[in-house]
């Protein structure tokens, strides 16, 4: 299978600081792959090397089927990026800069600007010099210029910086549809957990430089999963009625017992008559969600 993305033991080190260390993964296509880590852990540093910004010290990128090597070697009219802090030319217009961006990609079509304008919402900017935008209008400009020419991979560092919380909605939907509906792969990365989380069909966390973990889309279900909480006073003999009844109990030690079917989620009611009648009532029944935020705390370290 090709994958739009594969790294094989990147690493990226500045004299004796290393960014980046012997990582390796794949994207496939039309994947929202999120990336996450906390600032410094390697994020920029990666996305920079996909790009061929910069040399890996070790380590092989492809990208679209292609090796990216130096002189800027590399499949790019099939690319579009974000790459930190949204910029643009400020004494341009907003609708120079996108006209710039359309003739560069030899698009073709003399509509292509527009359309991309009422995409993101900033009509009412577009004769507006980009230096007199605000942060988050820069980051729609941006945005739109990446996607201006329809790329087959659009590959984004901390895409929602700056944006409302309408926006941060607006763009988290626009991603979705480019690869549901045009097969688009996205490459994100952020240290905005929840956002990433909505949006990615897979996440890997890198931290120090490294990967810690990948999160397929079943391990992601788990975690987006809602489950029900059950304490009894007894919970060896509710675990027994429980099972009996044809629950599936996911035992956290003495404390807790997760019920994980969608009937126990939907009907708690049933779980508290069922356990009743078996002589151990529950104590506490709460629907609970896993975390993804604070497993990701945990893992990192990020609380210390």
């Amino acid at each position: 299978m090709n994958h739009a993305v594969e790294i094989e033991h990147f690493s990226k080190f500045y004299g004796n600081v290393r960014a980046v260390h012997d990582i390796s993964l794949r994207v496939k296509p039309g994947e929202i792959y999120g990336f996450l880590g906390l600032n410094g852990a390697g994020k920029t540093t990666t996305i920079r090397a996909m790009l061929g910004m910069i040399h890996p010290t070790a380590g092989q990128i492809n990208v679209l089927g292609q090796p990216v090597g130096p002189a800027g070697q590399g499949p790019w009219g099939k690319v579009g990026y974000l790459v930190e802090n949204a910029s643009a030319y400020p004494d341009l217009t907003v609708r120079e800069n996108l006209e710039i961006a359309r003739r560069l990609h030899t698009v073709e079509s003399p509509h292509a600007v527009d359309e991309i304008i009422d995409r993101l919402g900033i009509r009412p900017y577009a004769n507006r010099k980009t230096g007199k935008l605000s942060t988050g209008n820069l980051q729609r400009l941006c945005l739109a210029r990446a996607i201006l020419h329809q790329p087959e991979l659009l590959i984004l560092d901390e895409p929602t910086n700056g944006l409302d919380p309408a926006g941060v909605v607006e763009i988290r939907e626009l991603l979705a549809e480019m690869a549901r509906s045009h097969n688009v792969t996205i490459f994100m990365s952020s240290h905005i957990l929840t956002e990433v989380e909505r949006l990615a069909t897979r996440i890997a966390i890198i931290h120090n430089g490294q990967i810690i973990e990948d999160l397929d889309r079943e391990k992601l279900l788990r975690y987006r999963m809602q489950q029900l909480e059950v304490q009894t006073r007894n919970q060896p003999l509710a675990l027994q009625s429980l099972q009996a009844a044809g629950y599936t109990v996911k035992p956290n030690g003495n404390e807790s017992l997760y019920l994980l079917d969608q009937r126990a989620v939907t009907s708690p009611e049933d779980v508290a008559v069922l356990l009743v009648k078996a002589n151990v009532p529950p104590v506490k029944l709460a629907l609970k969600q896993q975390n993804l935020e604070e497993h990701f705390m945990q893992l990192t370290g990020a609380k210390q």
